[in-house]
């Protein structure tokens, strides 16, 4: 499933609206690094891809943007393991 997704700068979160409700991936740039801090999804939302679909959105943002990658996120830390084509992005 696509979901839209919106890369909040301001707030350094990429966000999907859930019918009202948010999700979220944090990362916080600096320089050309982009570190991914943590997501959420509210519990009713779980298990439907929405943190995969924010994950892939991130890897895709960082190397379009020539950026190098530093995981914090549990979830993307599992992510990457299944996901080795953005494994050149990490730092």
């Amino acid at each position: 499933m696509n979901y839209d997704i919106i890369n909040n700068k301001e707030a350094g979160q990429l966000e999907i609206d859930l019918n009202g409700k948010t999700a979220h991936e944090q990362y916080s740039i600096s320089g050309s690094v982009i570190t991914f801090i943590g997501n959420y999804v509210p519990p009713e939302f779980r298990g439907k891809g929405i943190a995969a679909e924010m994950a892939k959105y991130g890897f895709e943002y960082a190397k379009a943007n020539n950026l190098k990658v530093v995981i914090l996120c549990p979830y993307i830390k599992a992510y990457i393991q299944k996901h080795s084509e953005y494994q050149s992005l990490l730092v």
